[in-house]
């Protein structure tokens, strides 16, 4: 296996933080109770944004008892679905809203409502604009590391195609992070990077059938998330395909059982932590609610690179701590 980038692997472990000017929601008493909470998530079919709303819900009734309202919803990536949701949750009067936009900008008049009727709104996983907070993974980071790890498993030359997503933040983060990666490596050829898998396993299927059609000689695919890669995957062993190597973005549960498999194509996942991501937002979201002052306005959580080499030291999506990989062995 290959010896990764020092400088790639330190960034990855870093927790990053980046401030911008930014008008925060009225305050209320310290002494008020959680109460109720709003979640919008992109796509309830995709366990990684299960996980985030399973982990808000879960920090919320720590801190305010099992009386927490928690609703949640998903937008399917539907913008004027997801308006209508945060005016639910304002005409509803929850006191917090946990937001994965559809669109950065086009959300933006919602979110607007939401402040002026003294609702926080935490921005989650990507960037909506007007949010009080941004906290999310370091997609570029995990880009990166997902791509050196694909150009060094390949030997650094060879023909590799991106399988891309949904126009958000996060996902434009993780495929600039692969090409930065990908450009200390003269031999490597991006033949595609323009394929929208809408991050879903059908749409990796799909996307990885017609890519092998156009392009036969491929020898690397990064996804920008693991339904993607599994759906990719998929399509190369209906095809009989075995000779190229895939990496991802997720370390979810179903990419775990496959980086256990020495058949799989699959090998290697940036792991995001939803629970963390999630953790921060609910404490964050009670921070404000308490007229606290904010240190950052985007708050990155670090991936860290889950490959066949340490997956059975990985202990998975749940981890709050500060590393998700259990201590090497004396």
């Amino acid at each position: 296996m290959p010896a990764f980038k020092p400088l790639a692997m330190l960034a990855a472990m870093l927790l990053c933080a980046q401030t911008q000017a930014q008008g925060q929601s009225s305050p209320l008493p310290a002494t008020t109770a959680l109460t109720s909470i709003g979640i919008s998530v992109s796509d309830l079919g995709n366990p990684y944004f299960v996980e985030i709303a399973r982990g808000a819900e879960r920090r919320a009734r720590e801190i305010g008892g099992d009386q927490v309202r928690v609703q949640v919803v998903s937008s399917a990536y539907d913008l004027p679905r997801q308006i209508r949701q945060i005016d639910t949750f304002i005409s509803d009067g929850v006191q917090l809203i946990l937001l994965s936009a559809a669109d950065r900008d086009g959300i933006a008049p919602a979110v607007e409502r939401a402040r002026k009727a003294g609702i926080p709104v935490i921005a989650v996983d990507v960037e909506a604009a007007g949010a009080d907070v941004t906290i999310t993974t370091d997609n570029r980071v995990a880009g990166n590391l997902a791509c050196d790890y694909l150009a060094q498993r390949i030997g650094g030359a060879g023909k590799v195609v991106i399988i891309n997503g949904p126009a958000v933040s996060s996902v434009i983060e993780r495929v600039q992070g692969c090409y930065d990666a990908l450009a200390d490596f003269a031999g490597i050829e991006v033949l595609s990077d323009t394929e929208n898998g809408g991050g879903a396993r059908e749409g990796g299927l799909e996307k990885m059938t017609a890519l092998m059609t156009a392009y036969p000689e491929i020898q690397g695919v990064f996804t920008i998330n693991d339904p993607t890669a599994l759906g990719a995957e998929q399509a190369a062993h209906q095809a009989g395909r075995s000779n190229f190597v895939i990496v991802s973005i997720d370390g979810s549960p179903a990419a775990f059982d496959q980086l256990k498999t020495d058949t799989s194509l699959l090998e290697a996942s940036a792991a995001q932590f939803p629970a963390r991501i999630a953790e921060r937002a609910v404490d964050t979201g009670l921070q404000l609610l308490r007229g606290e002052t904010l240190e950052a306005q985007r708050i990155l959580i670090p991936p860290e690179l889950i490959t066949r080499d340490n997956v059975n030291d990985y202990r998975g999506w749940n981890t709050l701590g500060a590393n998700s990989l259990s201590p090497a062995a004396p």
